[in-house]
């Protein structure tokens, strides 16, 4: 069988693959100590549930308008506009089967075959096969320590050509957990006015944030930037909603427009009566968040103190998400060696940073209770240590 070229240019996700071995072990007996998978560990909050269940019994089960219930665009938009200083209305927004979903409709409205995507690098995996699955080209901007994992306006500026369409950015930073500051975000907005270019702001764990890290949203600083912006965000990661698929991307008028007519194409509308969970999400107070981020807080330190007393690991103490992203690269090992041999000798499941293109690094979510921090550290420290 011959499948659409395509198909073969496209990496499958290494996140989810590991992810399903470590469960597959799980389900074997044997005791897994996991790392990998970028979601929370908490339920979703009673009263969002308590929402979808009674937009259930109420009949919400139809089909639904494909960029999203009104009444959801329009929270998204108060919300936008409150939280985000970003003046957008109903219009301006489209609701998707979650945040990856709201960036691969961007991708697809925006980007022609041989149109140039600025990525800076470590970045999440998705981001450059997405532009693959249509044509564009991905231009990776590597980053490393020395600057906190971030793209600076010079190497934005350096890497930007007459091809260049898109600067995708994302803060805090999956894998690193890295915060762009205030004044970070108002330089990287003035080099893409001055080119003349669409930035999208990935911002799912803009509510995840520590030590007074302050997140800023790069649409909202002026006019001329607020018209180049498109912003990709969902309530997976704030609200702990991974498997409910609600996202949304905000943005001009005709952007959204052309993504809706894709969407209309492709999914349709996204779970009518999950939309009326998301809701509830926005208009209820935001004390289920900040707990969380406060239980992240303290496995954050947690896990942050045992690593860096591990002879031959590094990390930086990240300012947002739930992500370590650790330099291993004084073991001798790349990432997906690594990676392979602390699963089958230690159980203990973590992602190379080569799916983030950063081979001498590896993510560790901490995501999970203090007891499997504790345990897989543990081990972790073991096998570090039979290696230097």
């Amino acid at each position: 069988m011959k499948l659409a070229a395509r198909v073969s240019q496209v990496t499958p996700s290494l996140t989810l693959a590991i992810a399903a071995k470590a469960k597959a072990l799980k389900a074997e007996g044997i005791d897994v100590c996991s790392f990998s998978a970028g979601e929370p560990d908490f339920d979703t909050p009673a009263h969002i549930k308590a929402a979808a269940v009674k937009a259930l019994e109420e009949g919400k089960t139809k089909y639904g308008a494909a960029a999203g219930e009104p009444k959801l665009r329009e929270a998204i938009a108060h919300k936008l506009k409150i939280d985000n200083g970003l003046d957008y209305k109903s219009e301006n927004v489209i609701v998707t089967n979650g945040g990856k979903h709201s960036l691969y409709n961007l991708i697809v409205a925006l980007i022609d075959p041989g149109d140039e995507v600025i990525i800076p690098a470590p970045y999440w995996l998705s981001y450059p096969e997405m532009v693959t699955l249509v044509g564009g080209v991905s231009v990776i901007v590597p980053t490393d320590a020395t600057t906190g994992y971030k793209i600076t306006p010079e190497q934005l500026r350096k890497a930007i050509t007459p091809k260049t369409k898109l600067f995708i950015l994302n803060s805090p930073s999956n894998p690193t957990g890295m915060v762009y500051t205030p004044d970070e975000i108002k330089a990287l907005a003035q080099v893409v006015v001055d080119a003349d270019i669409f930035v999208v702001s990935d911002e799912i764990y803009e509510k995840i944030l520590y030590d007074g890290a302050e997140h800023i949203s790069i649409g909202s600083l002026g006019k001329e930037i607020f018209d180049r912006t498109l912003i990709s965000n969902g309530f997976a990661k704030a609200y702990s909603m991974t498997g409910w698929r609600l996202g949304y991307l905000a943005g001009p008028v005709e952007i959204i427009k052309a993504a809706s007519s894709i969407q209309g194409h492709s999914t349709s509308n996204v779970c009518s009566f999950a939309q009326y969970g998301a809701i509830a999400a926005l208009q209820s107070p935001q004390d289920c968040v900040e707990e969380m981020c406060q239980a992240f807080a303290k496995r954050r330190q947690v896990m942050l103190d045992r690593l860096n007393a591990i002879p031959g690991l590094s990390t930086a103490k990240p300012d947002g998400a739930f992500y370590l992203f650790p330099d291993i690269s004084k073991t001798g090992l790349k990432s997906l060696e690594f990676c392979d041999a602390l699963l089958e000798k230690h159980q203990v499941a973590a992602i190379p940073g080569i799916a983030f293109g950063a081979d001498n690094n590896i993510r560790l979510s901490y995501a999970t209770d203090m007891a499997t921090i504790e345990k897989g550290m543990d081990r972790l420290e073991k096998f570090v240590k039979s290696r230097i």
